[in-house]
């Protein structure tokens, strides 16, 4: 179960947000709309305990995660939180297999290559384990990040405009992956996005108005 009760947050006097609450339960996942500068990435950086929040809270699997110290917060993170971000993020020295090698190993997990295969073939780029990121195409590079979140099979899998920058036909298609992978590992999955397009696919959205007034579909 992930829940979220009465999160605030404050960067200053001038720049507040108030977001609205969450629950879901085992297989429900939801989509959070709302245009730029409402909040969403800040939104996604509390629940994904990388913002403290000034009040409220986020729990998960029982935890209330952000009272935990900075090294323990690292480690549950690790291995129950997978992170998409806007744009990709690998060290480009190292190849497809090796960033999720590295990935397993930062959550103090023992690398296992059986998992990361499965991952990969999965997302259909298994033939690209050995190669640098900075070599696949972007279409590829947003499988090799959704490759990433999984590989420890989180509890929440937490997505920030992963569509914003694709055509309708590869809009629909990593929708559909992330729901795909998601439901693999059992995972709760959130995107946070101003993508309409998605609207049809989540039967849970929430969309965030000016002035942090959610309105709850």
């Amino acid at each position: 179960m992930f829940r979220t009760r009465s999160l605030f947050f404050a960067y200053n006097k001038h720049t507040s947000f108030h977001f609205p609450d969450i629950d879901l339960e085992a297989g429900e996942n939801i989509l959070v709309l709302g245009e730029s500068g409402i909040g969403k990435t800040t939104y996604l950086h509390l629940m994904a305990g990388i913002l403290k929040p000034k009040s409220g809270s986020a729990e998960l699997m029982g935890k209330t995660y952000h009272e935990l110290k900075s090294s323990q917060l690292d480690r549950f993170r690790g291995q129950y939180i997978g992170l998409i971000f806007q744009k990709p993020h690998f060290i480009h020295a190292l190849s497809l297999e090796e960033n999720l090698t590295l990935v397993q190993s930062l959550a103090h997990k023992k690398t296992d290559k059986n998992r990361i295969h499965q991952v990969l073939d999965d997302l259909g780029i298994i033939h690209h384990k050995s190669k640098k990121t900075y070599l696949l195409s972007q279409g590829e590079q947003q499988r090799a990040a959704i490759a990433m979140a999984v590989v420890n099979q989180p509890k929440l899998l937490l997505a920030d405009e992963p569509t914003s920058s694709l055509d309708d036909k590869n809009c629909l298609k990593v929708a559909n992956l992330l729901k795909e992978q998601a439901a693999s590992t059992g995972a709760h999955l959130i995107i946070i996005t101003h993508d309409q397009r998605l609207k049809s696919q989540f039967q849970n959205t929430i969309e965030l108005q000016q002035l942090q007034k959610p309105v709850l579909n």
